[in-house]
């Protein structure tokens, strides 16, 4: 991927692109004319080295996932990316935003922390803000647009999912989901579900993520 035209900075530090002479302007436009311009699509990942390591660890392997997804996006570019009514901007950044629940209670709540560089940490710090929180969804110093909506279904495997949302074209928030890991072959697998917004991610985008996803799950292998 070449270079994007950058015009210069907007809100919150984020850079603008310049729609003149970005190269997916035609296909921006293309989808923007769509009313439901969201697709789904879900898919297996292999997750055996992450779920060794979690354990060794002592480690929320859930948190684990949240974190290498987040750090596998950032990687893709075309997920940094953001609609504000036709102005295209590009986060530095993004920031988890995931479902929980408290031992014992089968209520859940939405817990916001920033990921960080360092896993472990990550998962310490995602555990003590959601043990500490009282309220159904924890407060953010982040732009909407910045976050990545998490959840998961551990009790059974997901193969689709589609999630609720007041109808906003320009939505550009990625949802993910999942639900129990299964043994495969010599391996584990888990089928991940994302939904998204064509305005600005293609399939070729989602390659780019899954290969950056997989390459950071096995950093963990044979790691203890």
């Amino acid at each position: 991927m070449g270079a994007l035209p950058i015009c210069g900075k907007g809100g919150n530090d984020v850079q603008t692109l310049c729609m003149d002479t970005w190269s997916r302007r035609t296909q921006y436009a293309f989808f923007a004319s769509m009313s439901d311009p969201f697709y789904t699509l879900t898919f297996p990942v292999e997750v055996g080295p992450l779920l060794s390591y979690t354990r060794s660890k002592q480690c929320s392997f859930y948190r684990g996932m949240v974190w290498c997804v987040t750090k596998a996006m950032e990687k893709t570019e075309a997920f940094r990316w953001k609609d504000r009514n036709g102005t295209i901007v590009l986060h530095d950044t993004l920031i988890p935003s995931f479902t929980d629940l408290h031992p014992g209670s089968d209520t859940f709540h939405i817990t916001t922390v920033e990921a960080g560089d360092d896993m472990e940490d990550f998962c310490r710090r995602a555990a003590q803000t959601s043990a500490a929180q009282t309220e159904f969804l924890s407060p953010s110093p982040w732009p909407e647009d910045q976050l990545i909506y998490f959840t998961c279904l551990p009790w059974f495997p997901v193969t689709a999912l589609k999630n609720e949302r007041d109808l906003d074209p320009g939505d550009s928030i990625p949802r993910v989901a999942w639900g129990k890991y299964e043994p495969h072959g010599q391996g584990v697998r888990l089928l991940l579900s994302l939904e998204l917004n064509h305005r600005l991610i293609d399939g070729v985008h989602v390659g780019q993520f899954y290969q950056a996803l997989c390459a950071q799950i096995s950093r963990w292998e044979g790691s203890r």
